[in-house]
């Protein structure tokens, strides 16, 4: 059966930069005829090179050959005047984003382009209704957001206003399909999907930065490290430019009013001085030129011998608890050849975890990621206790109960009578504060915050929590042993959800604002976030992974801490948790899942 004719079959892009560029290539490899129109020539020339080189690359990596690259470029065809796009069934706007640039652009296509031809707005933050009011086919006018590189990035969020013809809709999401896209049909705000929910991260992050409360380096590694994230936050708004970040927030938060929205004083401060990321050579970071990547030493980067206080010796180490976390935290201790005390409330739950770590090890083995040898030595390593008492000799004790404050105090007033002098006692907590914990003891400068991820063999991040009380060798001795784990290790103060938790919560409850609003679907949105932000789990997947209680328990703790009204818990988080709908290990969580 022959193939129907794509009803956008010509197709004009206005703006030949990197987006524009970009949008025209995959529209000329998917067999479009494409009009590129800019006003600068020098703009036409970069554009029509790029295209030049990246079809070569392709017919070297033989993906296409040389015919395909000839056909491919004779569809590309340029122009500085607007009147060629009179003969384009969809004219596709990537200009800089200004109403006043791109209301002026659409009057002028009314002027030009036949009555039947869909104008797309490549906005991610201005209004497409306030754009579509103003032309005289407001019908045919809706939004198109391509991610960037466009030819790789597998998302496009086709956006309708309350005008838009569903015909319009329906031909343009035909054409994201027959592009190889995953199109998402989403209503007109700020941001929409991807870009709503990664701004207000990225503006937290930027606030964070400028608080001092911890470095740029660290920032983005927790989250690249903490959250499986191709780049921290910091480094992707250099990426993105920092004046545009500062354009869509502003746009974000004239409609919200949500405090997490308004642009973050530093934001406004590096845009009017000019740096605005990689294509000024120097945004957060210093880059060797501008539009470069390479990210060179500035004033601001830490040096790697950077004097630290001479740490206390550690040779073997207490873990407290019986749960995943704790069993993870010993496996990971006992496999750098540490000596390991993993002390539960009895024997036989101390002897339940140790089993578990051998299971663990047993598929390390299986997997060919240890020997039978090495897996022999390190389940050697681990003695099992059912009494803390077992810690008298530890250098180091590391609790790993249940995350509630009173419970964990009690721990510590243990601990302190039990170990030595001179012993560091850690706590893992992801949200509790630290200081509380050494209050509970009479040392409190040797208590100090080693947040794990879980699971804690794999994820190489450690959140190290100073609290106002901890001494400089503690702080040390914390920082060389995770470095003898093979763990990376971020500082940060005692505060409320520390580094990861802090960005990623509010995060994931402005996600489940926009369910609660209607404004799109979680598989939406789950799908919006991996295809165009790049996160290895939508939303709504990482919540029921984690959680709906601890997810409302760590919301609760950050709205407690900070007072920010946006950091409220979602009232349709509240709901699930109070129904008992807790995610994965209830089998219902935002979505069902199968008993097992």
């Amino acid at each position: 059966m022959d193939r129907p004719e794509p009803s956008l079959r010509t197709i004009a892009v206005v703006g030949l930069g990197t987006m524009g560029t970009g949008i025209a290539e995959v529209l000329a490899r998917a067999g479009r005829d494409v009009i590129g129109i800019d006003i600068s020539e020098a703009q036409i020339v970069q554009a029509v090179a790029a295209l030049e080189a990246s079809t070569a690359r392709a017919v070297r990596r033989e993906r296409i050959t040389d015919e395909q690259r000839t056909e491919l470029l004779g569809r590309f065809r340029t122009f500085t005047e607007l009147g060629a796009a009179a003969d384009a069934d969809l004219v596709i706007e990537v200009i800089p984003e200004s109403y006043e640039l791109k209301s002026r652009l659409f009057r002028e296509l009314d002027a030009v382009v036949r009555p039947d031809t869909i104008l797309a707005t490549g906005t991610n933050a201005l209004s497409v209704t306030r754009l579509a009011a103003e032309s005289t086919r407001p019908e045919r006018v809706l939004g198109l957001h391509f991610f960037n590189p466009a030819p790789a990035m597998k998302l496009v969020e086709v956006v309708s206003s309350v005008l838009t013809a569903p015909e319009a809709v329906g031909a343009v999401t035909a054409l994201a399909h027959d592009l190889g896209k995953e199109p998402v049909s989403v209503g007109d705000r700020p941001g929409f999907v991807a870009d709503g929910l990664l701004f207000g991260y990225l503006n937290q992050a930027a606030s964070m930065y400028e608080a001092k409360y911890a470095s740029r380096e660290d920032i983005d590694a927790a989250m690249r490290l903490g959250c499986g994230l191709p780049m921290g936050p910091l480094a992707l708004l250099d990426l993105i430019g920092i004046d545009t970040a500062r354009t869509v927030l502003d746009a974000m938060y004239s409609e919200s009013h949500d405090r997490l929205h308004a642009p973050a004083p530093i934001l406004k401060q590096l845009s009017e001085a000019g740096l605005t990321g990689r294509k000024a050579g120097r945004g957060f970071y210093t880059y060797a030129q501008p539009g470069g990547t390479e990210v060179v030493r500035d004033a601001l980067t830490p040096l790697d011998d950077a004097p630290l206080a001479e740490g206390r010796s550690v040779r073997s180490v207490g873990v407290a608890g019986s749960g995943t976390m704790a069993s993870g935290i010993a496996e990971v201790f006992a496999k750098a050849g540490y000596a390991v005390v993993l002390a539960a409330r009895s024997q036989e739950k101390a002897e339940t975890a140790k089993s578990r770590i051998a299971k663990s090890l047993a598929r390390s083995v299986d997997k060919g990621r240890m020997t039978a040898e090495a897996r022999d030595e390190t389940l050697g390593r681990i003695t099992p206790a059912g009494s803390y008492d077992a810690f008298a000799e530890v250098d180091l004790a590391v609790e790993a109960v249940a995350e509630d404050l009173e419970i964990k105090q009690q721990l510590f007033a243990a601990l302190d009578k039990v170990c030595k002098p001179g012993a560091v006692l850690a706590t893992t907590t992801s949200s509790l504060p630290v200081v509380a914990c050494a209050r509970a003891t009479s040392r409190p400068q040797d208590v100090i915050g080693m947040h794990f991820f879980n699971p804690a063999p794999a994820m190489k991040l450690v959140e190290v929590v100073r609290t106002v009380l901890t001494s400089d060798d503690v702080h040390a001795t914390v920082r060389e042993v995770c470095t003898k784990i093979r763990k990376h290790p971020v500082d940060c103060g005692d505060r409320a959800g520390f580094i990861v938790n802090a960005l990623l919560f509010p995060y994931l409850n402005n996600a489940i604002k926009m369910v609660q609003e209607h404004y799109a679907t979680l598989d939406d949105i789950d799908a919006a976030m991996k295809l165009g932000g790049g996160y290895p789990m939508g939303p709504f997947e990482l919540l029921d992974v984690v959680g709906l209680d601890v997810s409302l328990a760590i919301e609760r703790v950050l709205h407690r801490e900070f007072r920010d009204p946006g950091l409220a818990p979602a009232p349709l988080l509240e709901h699930l948790v109070a129904a008992g709908c807790l995610g994965r290990k209830t089998g219902r969580g935002f979505r069902e899942y199968a008993r097992r």
